[in-house]
């Protein structure tokens, strides 16, 4: 990075993504002096050459940790919305990288004890685009209540009060929400939210995954 007068000069992200969340950040209007580097494996992520770095398609494993750990102290973020900073044992940003949540105009991130929010600050200010920082907690804020109102919708589904047509109009009737629940766990990935209401239930029951839940996720399965 090059800075004039407190500004960014020249700005080099690289990010590993997928089409989904590649268009999704390509939503945002970043200055013109941003260059992005699209990776197309952790591999080859970790060998390029950039001022900070991006893994929208991150997975809690110690392999994979390690090869990004190999690119700090340069800020690395990652689409970690279950897993805590304490749950990776690395100094990443999380960032909540949820397919429909990324192109928002504000982004949402956690912060490792060791990292300053400066650090995240300049970032977000080179790229004009906005953030808020959430509790380091597994699934932050929003994928947090997001994950409730879709596991609360299948529970309504599993009792056979309505169908997941009708719930998912009167959610949009009725709170105003852009997507009802089931046409929200679609565009999420409804394994996604699975694993953010498995790892929740760890410590609070409340987040129980609705059996009518659980069934679709295990009939999505491979082998089944």
């Amino acid at each position: 990075m090059r800075f004039l007068c407190g500004k960014f000069l020249v700005m080099t992200i690289a990010i590993l993504a997928d089409d989904t969340l590649k268009n999704e950040w390509l939503q945002h209007q970043f200055p013109g002096d941003i260059t992005f580097i699209w990776a197309d494996s952790i591999s080859s992520l970790t060998m390029l050459d950039a001022d900070a770095y991006v893994d929208l398609l991150f997975r809690n494993d110690p392999e994979r940790n390690q090869h990004l750990a190999r690119l700090l102290p340069k800020p690395v973020l990652v689409n970690a919305v279950e897993y805590t900073t304490a749950d990776i044992r690395h100094p990443f940003i999380r960032i909540n990288g949820w397919p429909t949540l990324l192109k928002r105009d504000i982004a949402e991130i956690s912060l490792p004890s060791s990292i300053t929010e400066n650090t995240v600050k300049d970032i977000f200010t080179a790229l004009n685009w906005q953030y808020q920082p959430a509790p380091d907690v597994s699934g932050m804020i929003t994928a947090r209540v997001l994950a409730m109102i879709i596991n609360e919708a299948y529970f309504t589904l599993g009792a056979e009060v309505s169908s997941k047509e009708e719930i998912d109009i009167a959610m949009k009737l009725g709170t105003n929400y852009p997507m009802g629940p089931f046409e929200w766990s679609e565009k999420i990935g409804l394994h996604r939210v699975y694993a953010l209401l498995q790892q929740l239930h760890l410590t609070d029951a409340r987040y129980a995954p609705a059996p009518a839940l659980e069934t679709v996720v295990q009939s999505l399965q491979p082998n089944h």
